[in-house]
């Protein structure tokens, strides 16, 4: 099983919302004790046993490279990628098993290499009340305003609570115990 998370690799980007699934990944691979290695392709990853985190070193647009390597390299087709979502309030947590990218790039570029859209999801809502979110481009690259700090801990924290039951459960009764 690979669990994947999307970001921008490097210090400029670390603290921006497009590194959200970043920030999730970071918290599931520290709390199973587990250190980032560089990959045998565009990518960090964290090993235990059949389960694989990683997190593309590609930028956002080209998050597809990496995934397709991580598929090919581990001979692995169930994937869950984590990632930020405009079009979701910041504090919601969404599972998704198939579909259309809604305009995220990364997604878009996951779906063009592996030639399917037929993956899990977990999307990390990032709309704030009150914030210009267009173009979206500017916004998802600007880090979160201070006052929101507390909510993304919240969030990080279900969210592993969430991957780990997924891991255990699968998607369906896990769409219907967080979404």
């Amino acid at each position: 099983m690979l669990v994947v998370g999307l970001g921008n690799p490097g210090s400029k980007y670390r603290l921006t919302k497009h590194n959200f699934g970043f920030w999730v990944l970071d918290e599931l691979v520290e709390k199973s004790s587990l250190k980032w290695q560089s990959g045998y392709g565009d990518y960090l990853y964290a090993k235990q046993k059949d389960l694989i985190f990683a997190k593309p070193t590609t930028f956002m647009n080209n998050s597809g490279l990496a995934v397709k390597s991580l598929c090919k390299h581990y001979s692995q087709n169930d994937v869950i990628i984590i990632y930020d979502d405009i079009d979701l309030p910041l504090g919601t947590i969404r599972f998704k098993s198939n579909g259309r990218s809604g305009g995220h790039r990364g997604i878009e570029s996951i779906i063009y290499q592996l030639k399917t859209d037929k993956f899990d999801r977990l999307k990390l809502g990032i709309a704030l009340d009150g914030y210009n979110m267009r173009p979206s481009e500017q916004f998802v690259l600007k880090p979160f305003p201070k006052q929101y700090h507390q909510d993304i801990k919240s969030v990080i924290t279900e969210s592993v609570e969430a991957i780990e039951y997924y891991l255990n459960n699968g998607i369906v009764e896990t769409m219907n115990q967080f979404n």
